[in-house]
């Protein structure tokens, strides 16, 4: 049997996913994630789309220098298992479900690692009803690594024209009748998918649009720039005289926000502004969000259903219930009237619809609770379960109920346990975070 990827990957392989992450496969190119393994996947992706079939499938990427190298190989990969490949180039991640639903293809492939460095870099695939491939579907994907590829003439590969103008008039479409004329936004483009589109629409839109971070090299996506390092767009935007200021991550998926203050708004406030802009009667958020959205939500009459950390989780709920808005503290937000999946530019768009041509320092969705977040080292994470943990966090739980929250979780990547408290004040923050540290640490011994 011909083997299609290295051997210390292939000899994990089972029929459940040992290479998808809660984003797709993501890793450093051209050591985990090599021309074999994306070529490898983009292969069986294209097959499982379309058996038998010719798959149109659309390629785009963010600016990261292993772009290029991987884009050839997933490109191969398609034309390999029969299918043609048409490539978008440079565009955010959430240009993948508006095209495939604008032209009809069978599958996207975004080549991304998000907020990670340039070093990293990742494939995660869209399928033809413009969600990410669930659980199962990553699964016989890597299923079928491990079985030799189907025979299929060869498809063909070539460029897709006006892809950034497609998107640009999709947004343009939903936020038409938002007239910025007279406001100033200040952007942080990371260097990477917002770069070029992000400071356009906004222009179109009327406004006076100033950027940072939007001469991507290949290397500087993310370097000290974007919505992980807000120090930048903080510093502009206490001396300049700037109505917002918006920082996107590199694939433009995700959006954080700082007022002419100095203020972070998160992912919670901007989410807030738009429940009671839109007037929803549900939102779909992660047990990170802050417990001052959830009183400010219930005070407005809408209903919130919790989910674990991760979009794909808060996608699943607004699926089921047929809600229309959720998202992340981190700045993934989603409104499923515009496209299935965190759209930062959107987001930053729907903020300023959410202001009515206000000033963000002007907000009054939600008042946030001090928070006090303690990562604790561990060998096992599971000693988070334990009977002395339970009964800890349970006291402070009820020491808090109705005015604040307790949570102990352990971190999907990192051998941590993660200890959050939010309470009224941020000495009576301090104070049962450090009682809830103590018995984690004496648990893990």
């Amino acid at each position: 049997m011909r083997r299609l990827v290295p051997a210390s990957i292939a000899s994990t392989l089972q029929p459940v996913r040992r290479l998808f992450g809660t984003d797709g496969v993501r890793g450093v190119a051209g050591d985990f994630l090599t021309a074999d393994l994306a070529l490898a996947l983009a292969r069986a992706a294209t097959e499982r789309a379309k058996p038998g079939g010719r798959a149109r499938v659309l390629v785009i990427r963010d600016t990261r220098e292993s772009g290029e190298m991987l884009e050839a190989a997933v490109a191969a990969g398609i034309a390999a298992a029969g299918g043609d490949a048409r490539l978008g180039g440079v565009l955010p991640t959430p240009a993948a479900p508006l095209l495939i639903h604008r032209y009809g293809f069978d599958l996207a492939v975004v080549l991304s690692a998000s907020h990670n460095p340039f070093h990293d870099n990742g494939i995660k695939f869209f399928g033809s009803d413009g969600f990410k491939l669930g659980d199962a579907a990553e699964a016989e994907v890597e299923a079928m690594l491990e079985v030799p590829p189907a025979a299929a003439p060869p498809g063909r590969v070539g460029p897709f024209h006006g892809a950034p103008e497609d998107y640009l008039r999709a947004l343009h479409e939903r936020f038409g009748g938002l007239d910025l004329a007279g406001r100033r936004v200040l952007l942080d483009c990371a260097n990477g998918a917002a770069s070029s589109v992000a400071p356009e629409i906004f222009r179109r839109l009327g406004a006076a649009v100033d950027v940072l971070a939007a001469e991507p090299d290949g290397r500087n996506i993310n370097a000290g720039c974007g919505s992980t390092h807000l120090g930048s767009l903080r510093e502009h935007m206490v001396a300049g005289d700037h109505d917002a200021g918006f920082a996107f991550d590199g694939d433009a998926d995700r959006v954080l926000a700082i007022d002419r203050t100095g203020a972070v708004v998160d992912g919670d406030e901007l989410i807030a502004l738009a429940a009671l802009h839109l007037g929803v009667t549900g939102v779909a958020v992660t047990v990170m969000t802050n417990y001052g959205f959830h009183v400010a939500m219930r005070e407005a009459g809408v209903q919130v259903v919790t989910t674990p950390v991760g979009d794909r989780y808060v996608l699943e709920a607004l699926r089921e219930r047929g809600w229309r808005l959720g998202g992340e503290q981190s700045g993934h937000i989603i409104e499923m009237g515009f496209v299935p999946s965190g759209d930062g530019i959107a987001a930053a768009l729907l903020t300023m619809e959410s202001l009515e041509g206000g000033d963000l320092a002007d907000r009054h969705a939600m008042e946030k609770l001090p928070q006090r977040l303690v990562n604790v080292s561990v060998t096992d994470r599971a000693a988070g379960e334990s009977s002395a943990v339970d009964a800890a966090v349970e006291e402070e739980a009820r020491a808090l109920e109705g005015r604040g929250r307790v949570l102990v979780r352990a971190s999907g990547t990192e051998p941590l346990l993660r200890v959050m408290v939010e309470a009224p004040t941020a000495e009576e923050a301090d104070a049962a975070c450090a009682r809830l540290v103590a018995v984690v640490e004496a648990a893990c011994g």
